[in-house]
């Protein structure tokens, strides 16, 4: 298959060569590499006039152009016309060497599949069969640790009851995280932007939406929400990478808080346009407990001020929701 690799970056060199040089090891290699770069410096720029990479092409957007959402639908203007599968990756992960192999095997397996995700590989303990505890999640022959959030809300019969990577009546689903590492493929109705492959063709049906402004949370659901009404996506346990989170370009923490709200309100409805009352009772309590939880960290974590700050950001994001929502 003839895929194209568009990475979107901002104000991360570092991070971006670290991917590159993965990239480069691969064992099915990108036809072309297109670097969309939204950084208000030229370091991005230099450091790839410095180290170059087999088949990439450098493009330094305007201001205009500028947020997630906006840079790939640029690049997705300049791919190939040869082009079958676009694949997308944040500028801060890091491929195992047979990452495109096996996104691209999941294609020849499931013919129908319109995009596949890969798997992100975290410090999350895993256990195969054994019993399990109330503080447990259990998938596919595999468990886990709820997490503390997750054991409150399960506690008030608002955790989700749908598997990872599908979206609940009342939101607030479990991520493609959730996923055990059985080496298997899942059918999802979501997964992350950042690690993310495409058909071709379904851009000429839908594009990313422009509601999402630059960091833009939650902009990958949007786009595979809509796009799961249009075929099936797919997640590739055995397309591995890992993804480390650079602070470098993410927005202040009460920003992050209101898009928590407002964003999640967004692809909610995306999902679910006119939910029942049950519905829209869960998901305001989920959001009325989870910021009472992040109030909580700031007497319970060493980072108190970006506790208070995500906190404030997640109230005011609430109330704004009475006023002018994003729909």
């Amino acid at each position: 298959m003839r895929f194209s690799l568009i990475i979107c970056t901002f104000q991360r060199p570092k991070a971006l060569v670290k991917l590159l040089d993965s990239v480069s090891e691969q064992t099915e290699y990108p036809d072309e590499i297109l670097i969309i770069d939204g950084s208000d410096d030229n370091q991005t720029k230099d450091i790839l006039v410095e180290k170059k990479f087999r088949n990439t092409r450098y493009f330094k957007v305007l201001e205009g152009q500028r947020g997630l959402t906006r840079q790939r639908n640029f690049g997705i203007q300049e791919v190939s016309e040869e082009t079958e599968i676009i694949c997308f990756l944040d500028d801060d992960v890091v491929l195992k060497m047979d990452y495109f192999e096996n996104l691209f095997k999941t294609y020849i397996k499931y013919p129908e599949a319109i995009g596949v995700g890969g798997y992100i590989i975290d410090d999350i303990k895993w256990e195969e069969n054994g019993e399990a505890e109330f503080g447990d999640f259990v998938y596919d022959g595999f468990k886990r640790k709820l997490g503390s959030r997750n054991v409150l809300r399960k506690k008030f019969g608002l955790l989700s009851e749908t598997p990872p990577g599908v979206m609940p009546k009342a939101s607030n689903g479990f991520s493609t995280g959730f996923l055990p590492p059985s080496g298997k493929v899942y059918p999802v109705e979501y997964f992350m932007g950042g690690v993310a492959s495409y058909r071709k063709e379904l851009f000429q049906k839908i594009r990313f939406s422009h509601y999402f402004e630059g960091y833009g949370l939650y902009e990958d659901m949007d786009f595979c929400l809509r796009a799961s009404k249009l075929g099936q996506l797919y997640v590739n346990t055995t397309a591995q990478l890992f993804h480390y989170h650079e602070e470098a370009g993410r927005p202040n923490r009460y920003e992050y808080g209101k898009m928590v709200i407002r964003n999640g309100w967004y692809v909610w409805r995306v999902k679910n346009p006119s939910p029942d009352l049950e519905a829209k009772l869960k998901w305001h309590a989920t959001v009325f407990l989870l910021t009472f939880v992040r109030m909580g960290n700031i007497f319970t974590t060493s980072k108190r001020k970006e506790a208070l700050t995500e906190s404030l950001g997640r109230v005011v994001g609430w109330w704004s929701l009475i006023f002018k929502k994003p729909l």
